[in-house]
Order: structure tokens, then C-alpha cells, then sequence
């Protein structure tokens, strides 16, 4: 199977920068697109970003400018680098990926625990 582990993430000031890292484990066989959710109180999960694995990315109209991810595919891992945050990026931000794990006929959707974003105004 697969695992996310995420890393970043804590509490920031308006116009402030923090960096999201996500590292994929397991017996992946191919890992497609990866990314981040997040998901605010009382509020439904989002797309935020996401990457294919030929480096093609799509963004939320309200981060585009601000947020850019990244990946590395030799280390399986994907950033976002948040830039400009605003206290409505406060949420907590899920990494996610499609992957194919060794053995396995289909690929699925893993996610990461979460870690809190909170930017104070």
C-alpha cells in the first residue's frame, strides 16, 4: 500500500509564507497525480493544488499567484510553497495522491493526516 506522510504547515501571520512537504512510501508500482486538499470548520474539502507526474499542475482560482507546488518524482514527494496567505487559507491541508501500488491491478486515492494552516490577521 501506500503511505503520505506530511511536514510544514503552524501558524502565520498575514502575507506570510509556509511550505507543505509530502512524502509517499510504500510498494507504489506508479504514482500518478499528486496534491493538497484542505478542508475548513464547517466547511467542505477543496482542491488547492495539484501536479501530474509529467509536472502539469492545476490551482484553485483563489490560491493561483500565491501558491505553487512542486514535486520530485525520483523522491516521491510533492511541496506547496504558500506565499501572500491570507486568513482565509486558514484550514487544515491534506496531501493526496492517485497511485498504482505493486501487485495491484487499479490505482486509488491515499491521503495524507492533515496538518493545521492558521494565519492570524
Amino acid at each position: 500500500q501506500v503511505q503520505l506522510v506530511e511536514s510544514g504547515g503552524g501558524l502565520v501571520q498575514s502575507g506570510g509564507s509556509l511550505r507543505l512537504s509530502c512524502a509517499a512510501s510504500g510498494t507504489i508500482f506508479r504514482l500518478n497525480s499528486m496534491g493538497w486538499y484542505r478542508q475548513a470548520p464547517g466547511k467542505q474539502r477543496e482542491l488547492v493544488a495539484a501536479i501530474t507526474s509529467g509536472g502539469t499542475t492545476n490551482y484553485a482560482d483563489s490560491v493561483k499567484g500565491r501558491f505553487t507546488i512542486s514535486r520530485d518524482n525520483a523522491k516521491n514527494t510533492v511541496d506547496l510553497q504558500m506565499n501572500s496567505l491570507k486568513p482565509e487559507d486558514t484550514a487544515v491541508y491534506y496531501c493526496f495522491c492517485n497511485a498504482r501500488p505493486a501487485m495491484i491491478r487499479n490505482p486509488y486515492d491515499y491521503w495524507g493526516q492533515g496538518t493545521q494552516v492558521t494565519v492570524s490577521s
